[in-house]
């Protein structure tokens, strides 16, 4: 039986395998391209789309853990629902679904919504899941290589509220330690759900004195300003995802989006030791900007 990864070409996914595969797990990597991918020693690529479910069929033969990572996408609903109900018919045994924090409070932000909507349905049907719900991940914060070094301005608009961003890496490794724990378990484990947030409360003003003391240059914060957040971002992306990232980002100003203690110490106990820091991601990318 084998672990089926799916996002498994990007920033969490690729983690994903990697760990997987060095733990000796048998492990299938969903791709649209498998003859371009260039995955670990043993892990077999597997052509598919979330969206074509003859393939989606073949894919999950023979399948029995599910990691379900959907990218932000118009379609990224019927993508995940689909998937699901695919899994419950070839038997799937262990999910890891990747959802976000605030998905039930942040109802005006689509991709939250959506991924609601999935966990409602793994609630209904009580699947065997572990549903992880991270924060806005530090490496978001890595194209800003630009207005930081240049114009020395943090220019995501996260307010004054409080984030507790989160590390991909760790997201990775949680995914991992709950993929192996269903893997390996000899039935179906219940549905449990985690928090992913790291342990500070980011705001705009902090994440810049962050900066400042990592590039050792003054780093102001740009302010809140949605209508110029939204403007950046549908120059280089969809007008859909432009909007949908404003309406997140006006609900971390109006609202927050800080982790409990008691979600802290949860993730800690998972990972077997605290989650990372944004000052040791802002060291590194600093140091990897400077290389």
């Amino acid at each position: 039986m084998s672990i089926l990864v799916t996002g498994s070409t990007g920033r969490i996914g690729s983690h994903v395998v990697q760990q997987l595969a060095a733990s000796g797990a048998d492990v299938r990597a969903l791709t649209r391209a498998p003859e371009k991918a260039n995955f670990p020693a043993g892990v077999a690529a597997v052509r598919g789309d979330l969206l074509d479910a003859h393939a989606m069929r073949q894919a999950l033969d023979g399948v029995k853990t599910l990691f379900l990572l959907v990218s932000n996408a118009p379609d990224e609903l019927t993508q995940a629902i689909n998937t699901l109900g695919l899994a419950r018919l070839a038997g799937v045994q262990g999910i890891v679904y990747l959802s976000v924090t605030r998905s039930s409070v942040f109802t005006d932000v689509s991709h939250f919504t959506a991924k609601h909507a999935v966990e409602r349905m793994i609630e209904q049907f009580d699947l065997p899941a572990t549903v992880l719900r991270p924060s806005y991940f530090f490496q978001n914060d890595a194209t800003l290589e630009g207005p930081l070094t240049r114009a020395g301005l943090y220019v995501s608009p996260v307010g004054s509220k409080g984030v507790s961003m989160i590390d991909v890496r760790d997201i990775a490794d949680a995914a991992v330690i709950e993929l192996l724990r269903r893997d390996r378990a000899s039935m179906a484990l219940p549905r449990v759900s985690y928090e992913l947030s790291g342990p500070d409360g980011l705001t705009g003003t902090s994440l810049a004195a962050i900066w400042a003391q990592v590039l050792g240059r003054e780093v102001h914060y740009a302010g809140d300003d949605l209508e110029a957040f939204e403007g950046a971002v549908s120059a280089r992306a969809p007008a859909w995802l432009a909007y949908d990232l404003r309406a997140m980002m006006h609900r971390y100003q109006a609202d927050g989006a800080v982790g409990t203690p008691a979600d802290l110490d949860r993730l800690t106990t998972l990972l077997g030791r605290p989650p990372r820091t944004y000052l040791d991601f802002a060291r590194e990318t600093a140091a990897a900007w400077k290389a």
